[in-house]
């Protein structure tokens, strides 16, 4: 699809619902990859589910952790998968061959992951109750970034655009932003309530394009800011935010947020229930809700990078908002008049002539010019919606799409390797301990071409974090057991909700590790 044709005129955002991905086991979180060509999903049984978006099917399946996914995110040429599970376990795939490159196992939960945006070798981990952590691929070592207040570790962290700085925020509404090279502290701000009283920052995010990020705290409004206006302001500044959005009506508590493809819209999924919040990021006008299932509790909320496409995830299952297509013939066909009723024909004098009498001559110069014109039919122009405003060409080592090779439901000889029931028995011991998640048949097919050896041979790096307790339980599985810490565990900011969460996933977990 030409997507010079996707311009709309009208609104730049989904209206109505436009149908669900099933990815048989419970879906936890999704992203979009840089083009939006590739969805993928982390699920309760550890397993990673890639869908192709434009033919709506699963392109692979990744059978990734034993717990569940809690955060994925895509490298910026779309060749590599960094995602992290319960179990404090991260590790980078290579999406076309589904093998493990590298593992890390972290103290506690984590609970975001971020690759650089444009560095391969970097990714930014946000472990629960410690400062943000900055990986390094090549040399497995890792970088503890500074916080403003060591008492207080429940700091999350994002990576501006570009990947030049890194925006971390506490518990008191202290934002500090960092130079990622060196860590040094470039700017920094409070984020207040409109008296001296702070607020917690749940989370920190960023448009696609232009300078804006928004950030989303325990006050339950979203704050738009300027990303220059921050650097100019330097350290202990008093920016003024852009736009404040919030819900006056029922003062609702947001879930998720985050921009459109080109940064003119804010989606917020809340807390409470499977519904959606489109505003205008230019006017802050609300322009759009969008209501799902009732009942249901929203986990994650993703925009497609050039459509006005947005996947949500509730009760395990990835909804799909859209705009309503309406056929429009006259626009290909100028000529082309639509017709409420029959209307009689009126045939010209000159209609079926063979020659036109009545035609003018054209001028012979245009005619001329035309043929004489060459057309060049080998250059490929760069698509402006797949490049960045500092870049001039695509990148064509990119991984777009997925090849998918055709299923053989009964085979009657497998002349590529050993015979199928050798295959099935020594399936369990090869795989090891990172694929007791997973079980169908769809599931091992892809990989018993060799991969299960070379994961089984991966060792995994302990990272090392002082004074973080290794006890904590993920917000997504919710309580260690007693009444105290079901109520220390709903008070978090990254957690709220998390009990009622766990208790519709506890019973899949379950089955799904057996």
């Amino acid at each position: 699809m030409n997507l010079e044709l996707l311009e709309s005129f009208g609104q730049n955002y989904p209206e109505e619902a436009d149908g669900t991905l099933d990815c048989i086991s419970m879906a936890l979180t999704c992203i979009f990859n840089r083009w939006g060509t590739l969805l993928a999903v982390g699920c309760n049984d550890g397993r990673i589910v890639i869908w192709d978006f434009l033919t709506r099917g699963i392109a692979k399946i990744i059978s990734a952790h034993i717990h569940p996914v809690c955060s994925l995110c895509w490298s910026r040429d779309g060749h590599k998968l960094v995602s992290a599970s319960t179990d404090n376990i991260v590790s980078l795939w290579d999406v076309l061959t589904g093998d493990c490159d590298q593992r890390f196992r972290f103290p506690s939960p984590i609970l975001k992951l971020q690759y650089h945006p444009r560095d391969l070798d970097k990714v930014l981990v946000c472990p629960m109750k410690s400062a943000p952590v900055l990986l390094t691929l090549s040399d497995s070592k890792h970088v503890v970034l500074p916080v403003d207040d060591d008492s207080d570790l429940n700091v999350v962290a994002a990576f501006d655009r570009r990947g030049e700085y890194i925006y971390t925020g506490n518990a008191k509404g202290k934002i500090l932003v960092l130079n990622t090279d060196t860590q040094d502290l470039m700017a920094s701000f409070r984020v207040t309530t409109g008296t001296s009283n702070t607020t917690a920052i749940k989370s920190i995010e960023f448009a696609r394009k232009g300078s804006c990020f928004l950030i989303n705290t325990a006050d339950r409004i979203i704050r738009v800011y300027d990303g220059r206006e921050i650097l100019t302001c330097g350290r202990d500044g008093e920016p003024e935010p852009m736009q404040k959005l919030q819900d006056l009506v029922n003062r609702t508590p947001w879930k998720r947020c985050c921009f459109s493809g080109d940064g003119e819209y804010i989606v917020a999924g809340s807390a409470r229930q499977h519904a959606l919040y489109i505003w205008e990021k230019s006017i802050g006008n609300l322009v759009k809700i969008l209501h799902g299932t009732r009942g249901e509790l929203l986990l994650d909320v993703a925009w497609h990078p050039v459509r006005p496409i947005i996947a949500s995830i509730s009760s395990g299952v990835v909804s799909i908002w859209a705009q309503n297509q309406v056929e429009n013939w006259s626009a290909f066909a100028p000529d082309f008049k639509e017709l409420d009723e029959n209307v009689e024909y009126e045939e010209r004098e000159s209609e079926f002539d063979i020659e036109d009498e009545d035609k003018s001559e054209p001028e012979q110069t245009g005619v001329d010019a035309a043929e004489d014109e060459e057309v060049d039919v080998t250059s490929v122009d760069p698509i402006v919606a797949f490049c960045s405003s500092d870049e001039e060409l695509e990148d064509f080592k990119a991984l777009l799409y997925l090849p998918i090779a055709p299923e053989v439901e009964d085979p009657e000889e497998n002349p590529f390797g050993p015979p199928p029931d050798a295959a099935v028995q020594t399936a369990p011991a090869e795989d090891g301990s990172s694929h007791t998640g997973g079980g169908d048949k769809k599931q091992r097919q892809p990989s018993s071409e060799g991969a299960p050896p070379k994961k089984k041979g991966r060792t995994t790096t302990i990272i090392e974090l002082q004074g973080v307790p290794s006890d904590e339980v993920h917000p997504l599985l919710g309580v260690k057991g007693d009444s105290k810490s079901k109520k220390k565990t709903a008070g978090r900011p990254k957690g709220s909700k998390g009990s009622l969460v766990s208790q519709s996933y506890k019973q899949h977990d379950i089955v799904g590790l057996d």
